[in-house]
């Protein structure tokens, strides 16, 4: 739940910044990438959320590999866009699929969690 505000309250300030600050600072595709980041961010927010929430239940080891794979998902994934609408060099971008494939894993820890730990015991 503490990753799921965090993540949350960073998308919020990250997304003012973005339409704020940064318009006309970056050129178009930057912002772009910038939105994009912050999209994602929320988004996995959200999915923290939820697996908090379901953790309330009951804590399984599907949902303690969502936890982690979802943080290290937003850090890699969204951080690497940010840094890349920033101007940062472009082998940065090497980092981004492996965000992503983090956030993969958390979705399918979240399915493994719903199709198997959930169940009564």
């Amino acid at each position: 739940m503490l990753a799921a505000a965090l993540a949350g309250a960073t998308a919020v300030a990250l997304g003012a910044f973005g339409a704020h600050a940064l318009l006309g600072v970056l050129d178009e595709r930057a912002l772009v990438t910038w939105h994009t980041a912050v999209d994602y961010q929320f988004w996995h927010a959200l999915a923290l959320l939820a697996v908090g929430v379901l953790a309330c239940f009951r804590i399984t080891t599907a949902l303690r590999v969502a936890t982690l794979a979802f943080v290290v998902g937003i850090v890699l994934f969204c951080g690497s866009l940010y840094a890349l609408a920033l101007g940062a060099p472009r082998w940065i971008g090497a980092v981004t699929p492996l965000g992503g494939i983090a956030l993969i894993i958390g979705w399918l820890a979240l399915a493994v969690h719903a199709g198997r730990d959930a169940a009564p015991q």
